[in-house]
């Protein structure tokens, strides 16, 4: 079970998770985490080459990673259990390109003792503009 953490304590345990990670949390290598607690996470990136798809935009399946993995890391900073997604959607609403600077947004709307329901924004630094906006819900009971 995850402890609850903020400030710099919350970002240098979750930039450890990433960083020490031998299995698919390594895809977030580039992702900085930037703040986080009492059930928020925040994080920014580069968009860089292995972010794009063929067309040359940031991948959906980056996008859904990111939305994934930063709720994740916002339900980590209460004193509960990482959980299992139970349901993930994401509604893309524009590009972003290579170079582009990438702010995410993570919250924790509400979690009960089965269930716990977050939400995501990926934002274009440069105008704020939306980029991708997702839901995440987790079963989190494991007595």
């Amino acid at each position: 079970m995850a402890t609850r953490k903020s400030g710099s304590e919350f970002i240098k345990y979750i930039s450890d998770i990433i960083k020490n990670s031998k299995g698919f949390e390594r895809h977030l290598e580039k992702v900085r985490i930037t703040g986080g607690g009492d059930g928020k996470c925040t994080a920014e990136f580069t968009v860089a080459v292995e972010h794009l798809n063929r067309v040359g935009g940031l991948h959906g399946g980056f996008t859904a990673t990111l939305v994934d993995m930063i709720t994740t890391y916002a339900l980590m900073s209460k004193p509960c259990h990482p959980g299992v997604s139970v349901n993930m959607n994401v509604s893309y609403m524009k590009a972003a390109r290579e170079g582009d600077d990438v702010i995410i947004d993570a919250n924790l709307l509400r979690a009960g003792k089965k269930m716990a329901f977050l939400e995501c924004e990926l934002r274009h630094k440069k105008d704020n503009s939306l980029i991708a906006k997702g839901s995440h819900t987790k079963f989190v009971d494991f007595q």
